[in-house]
């Protein structure tokens, strides 16, 4: 496996979906769990690109809908890695919808998602390094350490007392 460190703007990706008639609940409204499965789609383009090998979801943070999507709009979605751990990546990104016949462009949703580098047999594998370059890309960064350890509480993989990190926000040494 290559050492090779990498920035987060290549496993930059941008994915558009158009909201057509079978992806919609009785309101015309998109179902959300059809942009779960964009998103996904999008969040492992991203995650393979930094990785180079295939990857699987292993978590899905706390996604709200700011709004509902309708039928006709153009989603856009974006995934960024904003940092690798050992044999992981955190997946950041931003889903836009857009009425074209409008100009309208929104921000519904944001999300991180989690996956995990494996080789041909399903064990896991290192994963290269990253290094962010914008002032953005740094505390992106730097917060998903925190995410992770919450991730991993709420999982039950982590005990509380253990994640600093998150603790660290809320009590003084």
């Amino acid at each position: 496996m290559s050492t090779k460190i990498k920035s987060p703007k290549e496993s930059f990706t941008i994915m558009n979906e158009l909201v057509l008639p079978n992806d919609t609940n009785t309101l015309n409204n998109l179902m959300g769990g059809r942009l779960l499965h964009w998103m996904d789609i999008a969040a492992a383009i991203s995650a393979q690109k930094h990785c180079n090998r295939i990857v699987v979801t292993a978590s899905v943070d706390n996604v709200s809908f700011k709004q509902p999507i309708k039928l006709g709009d153009v989603i856009t979605i974006e995934a960024k890695v904003t940092r690798a751990f050992n044999t992981s990546v955190e997946v950041r990104l931003d889903v836009w919808a857009e009425n074209i016949p409008s100009g309208s462009r929104v921000k519904s949703n944001e999300a991180y998602y989690t996956f995990v580098a494996v080789d041909q047999s399903g064990r896991t594998i290192p994963v290269p390094e990253l290094k962010p370059e914008t002032t953005e890309e740094t505390e992106l960064f730097e917060g998903a350490l925190r995410r992770r350890q919450l991730r991993l509480i709420l999982g039950g993989k982590m005990k509380a007392n253990d994640a600093k990190e998150l603790k660290a926000l809320f009590f003084e040494d």
